[in-house]
């Protein structure tokens, strides 16, 4: 080589320096081997199927569950001493859970805690949801969460959920998921006819109270009763539920997209599917915890209800029952509740916006999250100033960048939009309520809240990294 071609190679001081001090993002597919990109994928598929088998809180539930009872976990006793290594779980009315594998270190150490929610937007049925109107059965329903309310119209929709009768059995719903099964959905105006419609906000194009689902259009055979279609209608929930019209009153159904996890995209980097808002981050919480074995502190994942509806309710994380059970839990040690509270440490497991390239203005680019780079990490969500959000500090901030460093996690930071474009929250606040230094780590999501999100595989992979080495982590 000439000593012309050697100088053109070598580097300059102002790369050398720019190479050490500049940040340098990279796609996860440019650092991670081929061996490294077929086990992220391979893992996607085990989280396809749990898409498919927990598309409302219930079923997440139930779901890990029965994981955790393959994996060696037994349900919690209160007052009850763990050893190191011990596994447990605890239900909270069959719509929110904890698993804990217990540490080698005193519980006054605090423990650490993954935390995601098992909800996602869809459509309630009111408690008077059956009607008919020109021969035609119909349900009406109330949204749950944040929604475009169009995106909902001329789409398969399935019914999930349970049924509390009169005398207290309770049945279990689900129809529209399997092979041979009728599906339902929301009925749009063709847009021959739509010149009015059109003329509507985006925001109104539909709105709530048209959001009826159609379900039948045949009569009972018998030309004298008057509502004959929805007579028929409740004819056959009788038979197969033993329904009753009132037993509506006591009912929790939610009807979400009939759709099934699939691959995206020529190269199948991507997971399409509805709920993966949050559930993403669930999962790789689920699993995180399902592989571990021996913290040196004791590890909790934490999946919860009613985040998309401002975490209210006693199944959601602005209640005391994750507090109610690190006091159980440090109570057994002769513990002081506050002391451990105070010394435990959260990563709030939820998502991000993607940047999409189709509507780059309401994202700031700098400070966007992209996919395939990585698990996100978010110092703050809120809205406008910051409200509604816990602001990790500079300090755990730094401990968790060390963390993922360490564990060779390939991770970004994001924020929610432009300042002034919005925003959102998640269960950060409700966990830092308690004293508890808390930050948002989860993965970035294209087309959030509509009823097909977009996850990279990646990414999703890296969640799961992210959290299991949180869990296993032994450095402060």
């Amino acid at each position: 080589m000439s000593e012309k071609e050697t100088k053109s190679t070598e580097k300059t001081e102002a790369e050398k320096c720019k190479e050490q001090l500049f940040s340098k993002p990279k796609h996860a597919g440019l650092i991670l081997s081929d061996e490294k990109i077929k086990k992220a994928d391979k893992f996607c598929e085990g989280y396809k199927h749990f898409l498919n088998s927990a598309k409302t809180e219930r079923e997440a539930v139930a779901y890990a569950v029965s994981a955790a009872e393959e994996a060696g976990f037994v349900p919690f006793e209160k007052g009850k001493q763990y050893a190191a290594g011990e596994k447990f779980y605890w239900v909270n009315r069959g719509k929110a859970i904890i698993l804990g594998v217990m540490g080698s270190e005193p519980i006054t150490c605090g423990v650490r805690i993954s935390a995601a929610h098992i909800d996602s937007p869809r459509l309630d049925l009111k408690q008077h949801p059956l009607y008919e109107d020109s021969s035609l059965a119909m349900l009406k329903t109330h949204y749950y969460g944040g929604i475009k309310k169009y995106q909902w119209t001329a789409i398969p929709l399935a019914l999930h959920g349970v049924v509390v009768k009169a005398d207290g059995e309770k049945v279990e719903v689900k129809i529209g998921e399997d092979e041979g099964d009728p599906v339902f959905c929301v009925t749009d105006l063709l847009p021959h006819l739509a010149q009015d419609q059109m003329k509507r906000t985006l925001a109104e194009g539909i709105k709530g109270e048209e959001l009826n689902i159609l379900v039948g259009s045949r009569p009972f055979k018998d030309d004298k009763a008057s509502e004959a279609v929805k007579l028929n209608i409740m004819a056959i929930l009788n038979e197969k539920y033993g329904m009753v019209e009132d037993d509506f009153i006591s009912a929790e159904l939610e009807a979400v997209p009939a759709f099934k996890a699939q691959d995206v995209g020529f190269d199948r980097s991507m997971v399409g599917s509805y709920g993966q808002d949050d559930r993403v981050c669930a999962y790789t919480a689920l699993a995180a915890i399902l592989k571990c074995d021996a913290p040196k502190i004791t590890a909790l994942t934490v999946l919860t209800d009613k985040e998309e509806i401002g975490s209210d309710g006693n199944t959601g994380l602005d209640s005391y029952y994750l507090r109610y059970f690190i006091e159980d839990l440090a109570a057994a040690f002769g513990a002081n509740p506050r002391t451990v509270i105070s010394a435990s440490e959260c990563l709030s497991a939820d998502v991000n916006a993607a940047f999409d390239p189709t509507f780059p203005d309401v994202i700031e680019k700098r400070n966007g999250s992209f996919a395939n780079f990585g698990v996100v990490m978010t110092k703050f969500t809120g809205s406008r100033g910051k409200s509604g959000t816990s602001d990790a500090s500079a300090e755990f901030v730094g401990r968790v960048r060390r963390l993922f460093d360490r564990n060779k996690i390939i991770w970004q930071t994001g924020e929610l939009g432009k300042v002034d474009h919005g925003g959102g929250g998640t269960v950060a606040m409700y966990i830092a309520k308690m004293n508890m230094d808390v930050i948002d780590v989860g993965v970035p999501v294209l087309s959030m809240h509509a009823p097909f999100e977009i996850t990279a595989k990646l990414d999703t992979y890296m969640a799961f990294r992210a959290f299991k080495c949180f869990f296993e982590d032994n450095e402060k």
